[in-house]
């Protein structure tokens, strides 16, 4: 019995065992399935996550952001004529995929034919090849060309097989881009200046950068295959924000009549290396012109250094007014006081001091000055500071602010030397070779800013070359007022007699070539040696420096001006008042014919008679049948020309001859505005105006090379 009962639970126990794995089987599939459809869902997680990540990368590095540069600022003279612009020039382009098979095959023949013409720089078949490998290349964005096109060049560009379809159906992408240009071309060059692609830059161009470049814009470019980028849109996804402009104080007229004058006189004599003529507004400090020529080795002059600045050289006898103020003005001398120059010649220390005027003897301290006296100087100053009062005169002159840049607003300004008594180059001789000059290291337009002090009653002002910037409204964004570095740099009556002494130059001494009986001109001759290979003079060679610094009218002055020329080695004497005064002079004369401000005296010009009236210039035959209809009686200086320029005298008016032809820019002055558009658009330029009734200025002066697409401005009035 009892082994049967075992026998029962056996086999109950073997029944159990049998059912129960079916059913673990059963949760064990279904647990399973839910690892399974977790570890799917895992793994398609990190498969998107993964495949994302990459299409972002990809799409990144398929697109670049880049910057669309704003149009720079305009550079101005001081009555709005542009000196310095930008004007639109376009990049080209080509989609050589956007036409069909048959469209692009039937055409590129003609189209290569078109930029060969147009170029000149490569036969058509050439073209039609590179056309044809940039098509099978699947370029989207082909440079056409390196060079850029003006806005005139872009239309007859548009005008070429499939590219007179547009962009989107011939292909033609014009990419807009600037380039800076001098209407003027190389008018005040060096100091209206130039900034390049590095970011160097000298003149205006370059201290105002921040103002005239304005800010760029944005824009996307997508990758195209060949590793080319193409802007995803033609606009810009943050529009560029034109740069500002900046008023200078230059003037066109003034400008150019001082180049001119620089320049004809240096032709005069090809040992001029270099020269520099700076004209000043006495009350302002406003830089009115500043000519730097240099002779380049085909002996031309051109606009290369800025000497007025930027060469700081032994100013000679021009040095002898701060040497003439510290003398009265610490009582040494009067003008009256006699000095004894004996015959020229003159030894202190065993340095000599010689006089080009030989034999005057006893003569006043003003005559000193008159004939430039070296020995009365030298002589004088070892009186006055030789014992002991050495720092007395450097202090003087230190006082005068000569001794410091003048803080300018454009670069390059050399660095003043003046020695000081204790320097290891000052010696027994530095008082007396300061007195003439020597020893001394300035500008030319520190000098002229101690002359134009006196000019200005004593007040001395800062140089100013920009007056203003203009936002391109017009609005004005900053003004720069006048800075005075120094109210006084002598006494009232030391002012009055140097005054006096200055003019006396002009009257009766070394200057009385330039004394002019219609206006009076205040100033002082120079003549200096420079060292060259570290010596004043080998043999019979020398480095002469011509130089004429002062200020007219004398008894009002309103301009400051100062002429420096360089001469290279030489056994030839070159004096100020030979050289450098006739160019001052010249420079003068046109100011004193220019300006209404002055008396003008009866015979130097033909004065406008009121009762004539205004007649236009313009084409001759319409300029004389008025003449005729309205019996105005005429002369003429014509020859056979289309074109005439009409001046107006009391009792009749002139016909001048204008010359025109087609690589020079004509003057368009006094015609009418239909004949001036006729005449200038004729030749493919563009033109723009303000203003009625007949041209007064126009932006560009005449002679000028002209280029197709050039912009001139033209200013009318009566």
């Amino acid at each position: 019995m009892g082994t049967n009962s075992h026998n029962k639970h056996s086999q109950a126990s073997s029944r159990e065992s049998r059912e129960t794995p079916p059913i673990i089987r059963r949760i064990g599939f279904v647990y399973g399935l839910v690892v399974l459809l977790g570890l799917g869902i895992i793994v398609q997680v990190v498969a998107l996550q993964f495949n994302s990540d990459l299409k972002k990368e990809g799409r990144k590095r398929s697109l670049r952001q880049e910057d669309l540069p704003a149009v720079r600022g305009n550079i101005l003279a001081s009555d709005g004529r542009v000196l310095a612009m930008s004007l639109p020039y376009y990049e080209l382009r080509f989609d050589c995929m956007v036409t069909s098979d048959s469209m692009f095959r039937a055409n590129v023949n003609r189209l290569a034919a078109a930029l060969s013409r147009f170029y000149k720089d490569k036969p058509a078949d050439r073209y039609e090849a590179e056309l044809w490998q940039a098509r099978r290349a699947g370029k989207r964005y082909m440079l056409v060309h390196p060079q850029w096109v003006s806005y005139t060049e872009l239309q007859t560009v548009k005008q070429f097989p499939l590219f007179v379809l547009g962009q989107y159906r011939g292909g033609l992408i014009a990419e807009p881009r600037s380039k800076r240009t001098n209407p003027y071309d190389r008018l005040a060059y060096r100091t209206i200046g130039w900034k390049n692609a590095d970011g160097v830059g000298v003149g205006i161009e370059d201290a105002f950068d921040t103002y005239l470049c304005g800010t760029p814009g944005k824009r996307m470019l997508q990758r195209l295959p060949g590793d080319e980028w193409m802007p995803i849109s033609s606009g810009a996804d943050k529009e560029p924000r034109d740069g500002m402009h900046i008023v200078t104080t230059l003037d066109v007229d003034i400008q150019d009549a001082a180049e001119t004058a620089l320049r004809e006189k240096m032709m005069e004599n090809q040992v001029f290396e270099a020269g520099t003529a700076i004209v000043m507004e006495v009350a302002t400090g406003e830089i009115r012109a500043i000519a730097n020529m240099k002779r380049c080795a085909d002996g031309s002059y051109d606009e290369t250094f800025n000497y007025a600045i930027g060469m700081a050289t032994s100013p000679g006898s021009t040095f002898k007014l701060p040497m003439l103020i510290a003398l009265l003005e610490d009582d040494y001398v009067t003008l009256e006081t006699p000095v004894d120059v004996g015959n020229g010649v003159w030894r202190y220390h065993g340095v000599p001091f010689v006089d080009e005027h030989k034999g005057l003897g006893i003569i006043s301290m003003q005559q000193v000055l008159e004939y430039s006296s070296n020995v009365g100087f030298a002589k004088t100053s070892v009186m006055a500071y030789g014992s002991g009062h050495e720092k007395q005169f450097t202090d003087r002159l230190y006082s005068m602010h000569l001794h410091k840049p003048l803080g300018l607003q454009i670069k390059g300004e050399a660095t003043p030397t003046i020695g000081y008594p204790g320097d290891k180059v000052w010696s027994g001789v530095s008082i007396p070779m300061q007195s003439i000059g020597y020893e001394v290291l300035l500008t030319p337009l520190h000098t002229l800013t101690l002359y134009n002090a006196v000019a200005n009653g004593g007040k001395m002002v800062k140089p100013k070359f920009v007056r203003s910037i203009q936002n391109k409204y017009g609005g004005t964004y900053k003004k720069f007022p006048t800075e005075v570095i120094n109210s006084a740099i002598c006494s009232p009556s030391v002012l009055k007699d140097i005054h006096t002494a200055l003019r006396g130059v002009v009257e009766h001494g070394t200057a009385r070539g330039i004394n002019d009986k219609r206006y009076s001109i205040s100033g002082k001759t120079g003549t200096a040696q420079l060292l060259f290979d570290g010596v004043y003079k080998e043999g019979k060679f020398r480095k002469p420096q011509a130089s004429f610094v002062g200020f007219f009218p004398s008894e009002a002055p309103k301009y400051s001006a100062i002429v420096v020329l360089y001469a290279e080695k030489t056994t030839e004497a070159l004096y100020g008042s030979k050289w450098a005064a006739p160019v001052f002079k010249n420079i003068a004369d046109k100011l004193y014919i220019a300006n209404k401000d002055w008396p003008v005296t009866t015979g130097t010009e033909h004065p406008t008679s009121a009762e004539m009236p205004l007649v236009k210039g313009g084409r001759k035959a319409d300029v004389e049948n008025a003449l005729s209809r309205l019996a105005i009686p005429s002369k003429f200086l014509t020859k056979n020309t289309q074109w005439v320029g009409v001046y107006t005298e009391k009792e009749y008016v002139w016909e001048i001859s204008k010359d025109v032809n087609g690589d020079e820019l004509p003057s368009v002055l006094n015609m009418g505005l239909k004949d001036a558009l006729f005449l200038l658009e004729n030749m493919d330029l563009n033109v723009r105006f303000t203003g009625v009734g007949r041209v007064l200025k126009q932006s560009v002066a005449p002679g000028t090379k002209i280029t197709k697409g050039q912009y001139v401005y033209l200013e009318l009035g009566f």
